[in-house]
């Protein structure tokens, strides 16, 4: 019976289509990786803040190398980002009739694989920086800590009320070309793909054949030994590629355990994870003690550490508990991006203002 009932839910055979499913999972995949990860460097940094905080600084830059070295060994090896292989997809070009014979180990063409890298790599990395650029024009907004020039103001106030409503559309274009997608009426969930001249099919017996076949190296020894340039070009070429391989495993491995994390930590399993790791309340920190010499904590609880004079607007840094002026604690962070006194990496959003009761 279930052979009878095959075709219902298979597509066709030279169409492929993959369901709405796998697109939108391959789709999140990349997605619940970059904070997965970003959780762990920050962790790391707390920890150890002399060794890993330039990693924590830097990290969207640093992921994004990392992420082009992953996509274009993928896009050039299986013509398939990391996340689409993952899920047994690849990328057939678009308007072109002989790409149905093409196989997904020759790689996409050249304009088709930097139009991919451009929309998998650079694009989300520009999102990122955009929405961090948001977030402290806003805080610098809501606290002017630098008021502006009016036109300045002016212009980037009309910004923040504008970004809003540009990303809802943005995200709106995404949603209504996966309910095209749904109904049978476009080839692609994504706009991007569009974009980029590719739709996405599921991987054939001689694509799968072919990618875990591995083509002798006889024939490269063969050949004659190149100029020095050739031959750092070719060093380079393969230890990039060895990196890529190495990422590549890395995440294959990482996202079962992303995912049993995702289990661990979803809303049905909460009840069990509390009875589970239920301890007892751990002890309040040890504070230090302010009869000491140390020359970074003044004698009186009321001064700021940082201008030595008695605080105003009182705001306290929650990744180490210290009390300062607001403004005094605002400009260190904001150019330093660790506690005045103890060094933890910390951002603005850490800060906290206190407020005092009136009598």
């Amino acid at each position: 019976m279930a052979e009878h009932g095959a075709h219902i839910t298979t597509a066709p055979v030279v169409d492929d289509q993959p369901s709405i499913f796998e697109v939108v999972a391959q789709d999140g995949l990349m997605t619940a990786v970059r904070p997965a990860l970003q959780h762990v460097v920050k962790v790391l940094a707390e920890a150890y803040p002399a060794h890993c905080g330039f990693f924590w600084r830097w990290f969207d830059e640093i992921f994004t190398v990392l992420d082009l070295l992953l996509q274009q060994h993928y896009l050039s090896k299986t013509s398939a980002s990391f996340s689409e292989n993952f899920y047994g997809l690849k990328r057939i070009v678009m308007g072109d009739t002989q790409t149905l014979q093409r196989l997904a180990s020759a790689g996409l063409p050249k304009k088709q694989f930097w139009k991919s890298i451009m929309f998998l790599v650079l694009l989300p990395y520009l999102k990122v920086k955009l929405e961090k650029l948001v977030s402290s024009l806003r805080e610098e907004d809501e606290y002017s800590i630098h008021p502006p020039s009016s036109r300045w103001k002016r212009f980037y106030r009309a910004f923040l009320a504008a970004y809003p409503f540009v990303n809802m559309a943005w995200e709106g274009w995404f949603l209504v070309q996966q309910l095209r997608y749904i109904l049978g009426k476009a080839q692609h969930h994504s706009p991007l793909l569009s974009l980029a001249g590719v739709h996405l099919g599921r991987l054939t017996v001689h694509d799968i054949q072919a990618l875990e076949h591995k083509p002798p190296e006889a024939s490269m020894m063969q050949q004659p030994a190149g100029s020095i340039g050739e031959k750092i070009k070719s060093a380079l070429k393969k230890a990039m590629g060895g990196v890529a391989l190495s990422l590549s495993t890395g995440l294959s491995v990482g996202v079962f355990f992303l995912q049993f994390l995702e289990w661990w930590y979803s809303s049905e399993n909460q009840e069990t994870i509390k009875s589970l790791t239920a301890l007892p309340t751990p002890p309040p920190p040890v504070h230090l003690d302010y009869n000491s010499d140390s020359p970074l904590l003044p004698k009186m609880k009321t001064v700021c550490p940082l201008c030595r004079k008695n605080r105003v607007n009182d705001t306290v840094l929650a990744t180490s508990g210290y009390v300062f002026c607001y403004r005094c604690v605002f400009n260190y962070v904001r150019s330093h991006q660790a506690c005045p006194i103890t060094g933890y990496p910390t951002e603005v959003q850490h800060l906290i203002k206190l407020y005092s009761p009136e009598y």
